[in-house]
């Protein structure tokens, strides 16, 4: 990651963060998820991209940015793979806030399956 993108990342709010994501490359997303995160080249490459995409889509004038429309990533595999550690670093080094909600607390207790009123 380049010096003046290290310095930037613990500044002020919005302008910095700004300055932050343009001087920010997918590759150097990942080589910062690289940091605290082994494995998962992929997913890394994937949400680094995404990412850079979602800065550059707010960068848009209002009357094009309906046009491009936001893309969303959808992270899937067994426990302890890194998905949500992936998630809290992205959310850091964006300075966006992070909110893990754990769906099981709002399913029935041993509930399996498609539910049969839907």
């Amino acid at each position: 990651m380049n010096e003046s993108a290290l310095t930037q990342l613990g500044t002020a709010p919005q302008d910095s963060n700004d300055a932050l994501m343009a001087s920010l490359t997918p590759k150097q997303i990942v080589e910062e998820l690289d940091k605290f995160i082994v494995g998962q080249t992929k997913a890394k490459r994937a949400v680094g991209i995404a990412l850079r995409n979602r800065w550059r889509r707010q960068q848009l004038p209002d009357s094009l940015r309906d046009e491009v429309g936001p893309k969303n990533i959808l992270m899937i595999g067994p426990t302890g793979v890194g998905k949500t550690e992936i998630a809290r670093r992205l959310a850091k080094l964006s300075k966006s806030p992070f909110i893990k909600v754990e769906a099981s607390k709002y399913t029935e207790v041993g509930y399996v399956g498609r539910d049969v009123e839907s």
